[in-house]
């Protein structure tokens, strides 16, 4: 009973110390870009210690990327009722909204300055670009269960071209991510795959 307990008052403070870390470095982005991303700046603004940042991140490259993930609005149980292909469709739009934000813009700015594998690109890819595929997976998985997909396609292909001109444009900034652009997506994965015709 006694370490069981001890063992509550932990949990809630491990928590607001994420929470904590994460706002500081969300803040920290959206005022100074990567440069101001710093452990130290992190440590001082969430008021913790940086062996508290280092327990949950390798380096500042991983904490500014989960911020951004922890930024992202997940799919919410509601829009995965009214189908997976809607529910991937606002996944989509979320994420065009997030990147037209001052901290989304941050981000694509200081990858479109990166080397393809310097920490910051892995960190983005290992955080955010394989957390959407993953739902998108899933997703695009549920669509071939409800007969919105035919089931004969190579899912990472799929994958590789809902979410490829996304981040192309993201990058290239030759053209808006607006909500749009996410449905033209959607739109362009019903037409080539869907069993028939849906808006």
């Amino acid at each position: 009973m006694d370490s069981s307990t001890k063992r509550k008052p932990g949990r809630p403070r491990s928590t607001k110390a994420r929470v904590a870390i994460l706002k500081a470095a969300r803040e920290l982005l959206q005022e100074g870009g990567l440069a101001a991303v710093t452990m130290e700046a992190i440590a001082l603004r969430a008021g913790v210690g940086k062996p508290t940042i280092y327990r949950s991140w390798a380096n500042r490259y991983e904490v500014a990327m989960a911020a951004l993930v922890d930024a992202a609005p997940k799919t919410t149980a509601s829009r995965a009722r009214a189908g997976p292909l809607e529910a991937l469709r606002h996944q989509l739009r979320q994420m065009a909204a997030l990147f037209d934000s001052a901290l989304g813009r941050s981000v694509a700015t200081m990858l479109t300055a990166a080397d393809g594998e310097s920490e910051v690109a892995r960190a983005f890819r290992n955080r955010f670009i394989n957390a959407r595929r993953d739902e998108g997976r899933a997703l695009l998985d549920a669509a071939v269960l409800v007969g919105d997909l035919r089931g004969a396609f190579d899912i990472e292909i799929a994958l590789d071209l809902i979410y490829g001109p996304f981040f192309y444009r993201l990058l290239m900034g030759h053209g808006g991510l607006g909500k749009g652009y996410a449905d033209a997506i959607v739109d362009s994965l019903i037409n080539g795959l869907g069993r028939s015709a849906k808006g």
